[in-house]
């Protein structure tokens, strides 16, 4: 793509319209100019600039869509089935069955790593999001050997997409003795660090996260740790958690995945999120169905950030997994009964960091002149359309760059 070029007829949301008792979406068409990666003019297609038109480049969106690009905030791309043969999950009775299953998996995935890593980056490409925070297996049969290849192959796609990288203990901060091999993860690239379930697989839920909290604090790292406990012991680890975010001074740079105790609703729970709300505590949520309903329509609103992400792709954990974020936001419509124009609109902010076309109050703010040139067109007629049918999504764009489809 050239530096300095116009993209051409380009639908953007104008504002919310009430007619006959419902909130319909208002629309035009614009051109805009994309300079160096970011938008320098977003011109109405009714002005006539044939002038400033013919002195640059043009590529025709053709009336599609314009959203903001897909962020994927929860993933592991060193672990993957997916681009090799299928394989479904063999059962297993606990945790830890798992990771001795990994103990002998893993080394014999290596070889297929990177290779299975760049299919998995062009999926995410494909579906939408040129951002990705991925954990990757620190544990004392692979140590950083995960790490540094997945590290190089991020590193070909960073004109593509940004990236984060969790050195993520899946046997157990404690239970896996690999602390050491975490601080070194932090110097070799990793900016965020995560543990598994302080309480079921450490067995020690202070031990477990004062542990976590120091390594994080001496290296500067973020942390992002998963959390699978229920009950009174995942609530424990949440309350200790955002005891020990505040007494650190660790604020913004703390999330929990999945934070399933949650779910179990107590008179507490609206407390325990509006610390969270104060503290920056993010949640990274893969929209769980059935018993692990989680409040994830309540936590943005009281100030949560909420992130969404794929997880598992086809791996020994899970057979599901497809990279594609809008469908995960057309669930979440679904399964909190956001079915007006509206609130399917809104929804969109679940998987784009919080950015949506049109605020709630239907005033344009997204995009704006100075933004970055990251963004998918999608085949359809508004926000609340393109999640509710999961828009094809015909271009992907970063910083200004077709990277996944075409125009």
């Amino acid at each position: 793509m050239p530096a300095n070029y116009w993209l051409t007829n380009v639908r953007l949301e104008t504002a919310y319209r009430e007619m006959e008792g419902a909130t319909i979406t208002d629309t035009d068409l614009f051109h805009i100019q994309i300079e160096n990666g970011t938008i320098q003019a977003l011109v109405p297609v009714r002005e006539q600039i044939e002038e400033e038109l013919s002195a640059l480049p043009c590529v025709n969106a053709g009336g599609r869509l314009l959203l903001p690009a897909f962020r994927e905030m929860h993933i592991h791309i060193d672990k993957t089935y997916f681009g090799g043969p299928w394989r479904a999950v063999r059962p297993i009775s606990s945790i830890f069955e798992r990771m001795e299953e990994e103990r002998r998996l893993l080394p014999a995935q290596f070889p297929y790593l990177k290779e299975r890593a760049r299919k998995l980056l062009n999926l995410v490409l494909e579906r939408g999001s040129t951002h990705v925070h991925s954990h990757i297996n620190i544990d004392p049969v692979m140590e950083l050997r995960n790490l540094q290849a997945s590290i190089e192959v991020l590193e070909e796609y960073k004109d593509k997409l940004t990236y984060e990288v969790v050195a993520f203990t899946q046997h157990g901060l404690l239970h896996s003795d690999v602390s050491h091999l975490v601080r070194e993860a932090t110097a070799q690239g990793a900016g965020w660090i995560g543990s598994v379930d302080p309480a079921s697989v450490d067995g020690d839920i202070e031990r477990s996260l004062h542990a976590l909290m120091d390594i994080a604090v001496s290296t500067g790292a973020g942390i992002d740790m998963h959390l699978h406990d229920r009950g009174p012991e995942g609530w424990k680890t949440l309350q200790r958690l955002a005891d020990l975010t505040e007494d650190s001074g660790w604020q913004g740079k703390v999330a929990v995945s999945h934070a399933f105790a949650f779910a179990d609703r107590t008179p507490e729970t609206s407390e325990l999120i509006d610390r969270f709300a104060a503290l920056d505590i993010a949640i990274m949520s893969t929209v769980p169905i059935g018993r692990t309903n989680m409040p994830l329509p309540e936590m943005r609103n009281r100030g949560v950030h909420v992130g969404l992400g794929t997880d598992s792709v086809t791996d020994h954990w899970s057979p599901f997994g497809n990279c594609d974020l809008l469908e995960k936001a057309g669930r979440l419509a679904e399964l909190y009964g956001f079915s007006d124009e509206r609130s399917l609109s809104q929804s969109l902010g679940f998987i784009t960091g919080g950015v949506t076309p049109l605020s709630q109050e239907g005033v344009r703010q997204w995009p704006q002149i100075g933004d970055a040139a990251d963004a998918v067109l999608v085949d359809a007629s508004c926000t609340a359309e393109a999640v509710a049918r999961r828009a094809h999504r015909q271009a992907v764009l970063h910083q200004g760059n077709i990277v996944a489809g075409s125009l």
